[in-house]
């Protein structure tokens, strides 16, 4: 079992940056896939970004690649989500998902969900 609580969210201009971040419990964080999903009011959540266990590899969703970058500090059971040249249109709910695997891939899907933190990009 994996808790994950978001924070760093918050009210950004346009082409501002925010950093978020992901604490995960347990001890076998290192264990785990790490990403980030968002969602907005009436919309589906979407894939946002995905780490690999050991950091070494890292998947984007075409809407945020060169803007966003992922990172994770096994040391501290941490997932960063670093967010550059903010559009309004990345105003969302975004989630933080762990998901225990094998292999060092990453992956869209997860078993684990923090309860969110809310970036709000103004114009």
């Amino acid at each position: 079992q994996v808790q994950l609580v978001e924070s760093g969210g918050g009210l950004v201009p346009a082409w501002g940056s925010l950093r978020l971040s992901c604490s995960a419990s347990g001890r076998t964080f290192s264990n785990h896939a790490m990403g980030w999903f968002r969602q907005s009011p009436g919309k589906e959540r979407e894939f946002v970004a995905a780490i690999n266990r050991s950091g070494g590899s890292t998947d984007y969703a075409d809407s945020v690649k060169g803007r966003f970058t992922i990172s994770r500090d096994n040391a501290k059971n941490m997932v960063y989500l670093r967010m550059n040249s903010l559009k309004p249109e990345d105003t969302a709910v975004y989630y933080c998902g762990a998901r225990a695997v094998r292999l060092q891939t990453t992956t869209r899907d997860y078993d684990y969900w923090g309860q969110g933190t809310q970036v709000t990009v103004s114009s």
